[in-house]
């Protein structure tokens, strides 16, 4: 055994180092091989991934990649989170949501490792006179409530100001939120007729008399559900929040005084690094605005795992959504982490599902110790890039709604529904084409999964802005086969051709048997087309048995009643093939037209 010099030199001493124009010649080789033809420069771009808000994700970054300097952790322009020790007293708070007058869920909550209560009063949620019930057992004085109560905030924040007096509670004491969201409750009702008189005399309270509560709520999530982009959601957000300065000290607050009164909320998503980048922009961009109004900069936020990517087929699966979204969050800085149930979609959840989503932010804060580090992502040139790019597209959305007339105008007028829109219209496409892939309903589906049953939760308030999934397209399908299903007794079915060896025939058999179970089809691959009860067929293969085969299998297809002759691969001169289906085609369109012949309704 040789024993290396303890020298402190490191074993790639010896090697030059190599250079960005080395790495993309030698890459720009690669994509040759795979017979794409691009030059040096362009290999880098080649292997770019587009993302919304006209950011693009490069595949290296390096110390040339420039980015504003983000400050330290609790100071300006708290890129690197609003408190010098980050989450590293404790963690994040892990703030659980309900809609249901169940005083059992909440206790149960708070003996499981819940620190907070985020209550749905009203519209959405139960009524204002069950707020007692629903807190009973609570010590109010440890547990801090945030109130989500549409029109109907002012009630409610006088009952629970009420049940705080009742109880003994001293308002010095008490914390949390009122939820005060005027503009973001017309975001989603379309109700532009609730002022913010009472909403300016509530904060004034809070700031004179309860100094541990806020009176109001930056609620992004309804432009977030509404299809739009992270740069879209954070200008959205920046938007209502100057126009709640402009309200809180027209009626006399301190510019100060009306920043210590928000809170921002924001969507987590799965894909974690646009999160974390997100959160860091976003107190960036709450920093500059509040430097402007001659005010401290922070932004106090609540991150809530995201309700778009929430599928309703193998709900399962959001439980590892979940898991990187809270991730996402808490390393991105929120003080606040709502994670939504994994069953969160199909109605009211059950205390299963309750632990599973509060143990969550447990396991990552105690068993991973996500928490000891301040701004664990800090200091990545990707992260560090990003986090600028996105605080410039969330800037230039905001300056367009300020333009626009505010918030209010910008929403009155349709021009953030149209944005938005536009923004789902454009990730609708790739979700049709699986270009962003949804597993266990656009891709590796499972038809005999059984489903999952819940109580109906309170429907939530509409009337303004929609409520968009990323599994909406996929659902419909769905549905059309579970309707056939029950009416036949049987799934609209499909026979897959498989020619060949399984070495030339099983990635297409595979990519073909996905794809029309996404659509609800269940593809049969065993015995005569004869004997499978369909009436389509799909041949799965290689290139090269195609060329010998495919005609004379398609017409022995046809021949025995196949209607409609589908190949797997890219489109190509073969007789009798009525259609092809490969990577990157409308598989919503495919799907749609293919159960529309077989008389799928």
């Amino acid at each position: 055994m040789t024993v290396l010099p303890d020298d402190g030199l490191s074993l790639a001493a010896e090697f030059p180092d190599a250079t960005h124009e080395q790495w993309q010649r030698l890459v720009a080789g690669v994509l040759r091989k795979s017979g794409k033809e691009v030059s040096d420069d362009a290999a880098e771009d080649a292997l770019s991934t587009t993302l919304e808000d006209g950011l693009r994700a490069r595949p290296l970054y390096s110390a040339h990649d420039s980015a504003p300097e983000p400050g330290l952790p609790g100071f300006a322009p708290f890129v690197r989170g609003g408190r010098a020790e980050g989450n590293t007293l404790g963690g994040w708070d892990v703030r659980q949501r309900h809609t249901a007058a169940d005083n059992g869920a909440v206790l149960a909550d708070l003996e499981n490792g819940v620190a907070s209560l985020w209550l749905a009063v009203g519209a959405g949620g139960f009524p204002v006179s069950s707020l007692g019930t629903v807190l009973g057992g609570v010590y109010l004085d440890l547990a801090p409530v945030v109130l989500e109560a549409g029109r109907e905030v002012e009630p409610a924040a006088r009952e629970l100001l009420r049940i705080y007096e009742e109880r003994g509670v001293a308002r010095d004491a008490a914390r949390g939120n009122l939820g005060a969201d005027p503009l973001g409750h017309e975001a989603r009702t379309g109700d532009d007729g609730f002022g913010c008189a009472p909403v300016a005399a509530l904060a004034r309270l809070c700031a004179e008399e309860y100094p541990g509560l806020r009176a109001l709520t930056v609620d992004a999530l309804p432009y977030h559900e509404a299809g739009g982009s992270a740069g879209q959601e954070l200008g959205c957000s920046l938007a209502t929040g100057v126009a709640y300065l402009r309200e809180l000290t027209g009626a006399g607050l301190s510019v100060e005084q009306a920043c210590a009164q928000l809170e921002f909320r924001y969507a987590a998503t799965a894909d974690q690094f646009l999160t974390i980048a997100k959160l860091r922009a976003a107190r960036r961009l709450w920093a500059r605005v509040a430097e402007v109004c001659g005010a401290p900069g922070g932004q106090v936020q609540h991150a809530v795992t995201s309700p778009v990517m929430m599928s309703r087929r193998d709900p399962w699966v959001n439980m590892l959504r979940a898991t990187v979204a809270t991730l996402a969050a808490g390393v991105g800085g929120a003080e606040s982490v709502t994670v939504l149930p994994f069953d969160h979609a199909l109605g009211l959840p059950d205390a299963f599902t309750r632990r599973i989503a509060r143990n969550t932010s447990t396991i990552l804060v105690e068993e991973s110790h996500l928490s000891r580090v301040i701004d664990p992502a800090g200091g990545s040139w990707y992260v560090e890039r990003l986090t600028d790019e996105l605080a410039q597209a969330g800037w230039e959305f905001f300056q367009s709604i300020e333009r626009a007339g505010g918030q209010a105008a910008a929403l009155r007028s349709g021009l953030v529904g149209q944005e938005l829109a536009a923004t789902w219209q454009a990730r609708s496409a790739k979700l049709a084409k699986r270009r962003e892939p949804v597993t266990g309903v656009s891709e590796f589906p499972h038809l005999a999964e059984r489903s999952v049953a819940r109580e109906p939760a309170p429907e939530p308030p509409s009337g303004g802005l929609p409520r968009v999934r990323r599994d909406e397209a996929y659902e419909a399908l769905r549905a059309r086969s579970d309707a056939h299903l029950a009416a036949s007794g049987t799934r609209p079915r499909i026979f897959l051709a498989a020619l060949g060896p399984a070495a030339a025939h099983t990635a297409r058999l595979t990519f073909a048997s996905n794809l029309f179970q996404a659509g609800g089809i269940e593809p049969v691959t065993e015995g005569a087309f004869e004997d499978s009860g369909a009436t389509e067929a799909c041949l799965c293969s290689s290139d090269a048995l195609y060329e010998e085969r495919a005609a004379e299998v398609t017409a022995s297809l046809k021949s025995a009643g196949a209607a409609h002759v589908f190949l797997a691969g890219r489109p190509g001169q073969y007789p009798g093939v009525d259609a092809y289906v490969f990577a990157g085609c409308d598989a919503v369109a495919v799907l749609s037209a293919t159960l529309d012949r077989m008389g799928v309704s």
